[in-house]
């Protein structure tokens, strides 16, 4: 059974979710989510004799939301994991990220070598830094309505999503990444929901009404100004990483996704996805779970269980 617990560190409060003794494992969950993304793995991993920890990241759930844009920046996000395997006693551990969880877990593998032995990233692949600003290079290539976009401006999304977050968290939850339906991009006066919110769309196995409603009475509390914000520093992110131009990630590092992604099936994730192993020399897996989708640590949870423990173990022992 995982505790809860707030935990000091980089100058925030992480609400934390630990469970299990052992080695230490962090996990990072992404956007629109929260550390109960990991509920099917929390119990597994401490089952196999792992010390697990999963936090509310920075500007989710009951963790601290800091006001300014500027404090979402990626040396901030792992900065609050390199602060949180401190204040847990440790001073080594693995690190697993879903989702926007992933970019936060390569880094910390690449900025901190000395702290985290073992990464793994599931649905994103691992940093290709480009010769551009993220957001500089779409509007250049002729693209303004990408949903990176779309959330640029303080205060649209949030009011989007706000308007109805029972309703928006079913929607993000239910269709998520990988229904044609719900577009990555942004259609004048449409939103990013567009005309797919639907109030009795049903619910896809791996996700019950009461799962549904602890994501969505955590965003009634937080908002989403936090999770946005970590969009809000994209182009912040190329700049800041410069140092890392090209670098390679040297520790063992496992990639998992699902077939029917967005994020891996558009033409530069799927030439991330075959390319992997220029920057994961030291990759020992690549899984694609066919017929899955984005939320894959959710809706596939014993493939995925099954193996991130054979990768700890291998690994993180």
């Amino acid at each position: 059974m995982a505790s809860l617990r707030s935990i000091s560190a980089n100058g925030i409060e992480l609400s934390v979710r630990e469970a299990g003794e052992g080695p230490l494992v962090l996990l990072c969950h992404g956007w629109p989510e929260l550390s109960y993304s990991w509920r099917y793995q929390i119990p597994a991993l401490a089952q196999a004799g792992f010390r697990v920890a999963a936090p509310d990241m920075r500007g989710f759930g009951r963790s601290s939301a800091p006001a300014e844009v500027g404090a979402y920046s990626i040396f901030d996000t792992v900065g609050d994991m390199v602060a949180l395997v401190s204040a847990l006693g440790a001073t080594r551990a693995a690190i697993i990220g879903h989702d926007w969880g992933a970019p936060v877990a390569w880094h910390a593998a690449q900025f901190r070598p000395d702290v985290f032995t073992a990464v793994a990233g599931l649905s994103v692949p691992p940093p290709f830094r480009g010769r551009g600003r993220p957001l500089d290079t779409l509007r250049e290539g002729g693209i303004t309505n990408f949903y990176w976009q779309y959330f640029q401006k303080e205060g649209v999304a949030e009011a989007e999503f706000e308007r109805d977050i029972d309703l928006t968290m079913r929607t993000l939850l239910a269709r998520g990444f990988s229904d044609p339906a719900l577009s990555l991009f942004v259609q004048d006066n449409k939103g990013f929901l567009g005309g797919n919110a639907c109030a009795d769309h049903p619910l896809p196995p791996w996700l019950d009404e009461n799962d549904l409603a602890i994501f969505s009475q955590a965003y009634k509390q937080s908002g989403f100004r936090g999770g946005l914000n970590w969009y809000r520093n994209i182009d912040r992110n190329w700049e800041l990483t410069a140092p890392w131009q090209g670098a390679q990630i040297h520790q063992p590092s496992l990639f998992i996704a699902g077939e029917k992604d967005a994020v891996i099936t558009g033409l530069i994730g799927n030439k991330r996805v075959k390319e992997m192993e220029r920057v994961l020399p030291q990759l020992k897996r690549k899984l694609i779970i066919a017929d899955a989708g984005h939320w894959i640590q959710q809706e596939r949870p014993d493939e995925v269980n099954a193996a991130l423990i054979a990768f700890l173990k291998e690994c993180a022992t």
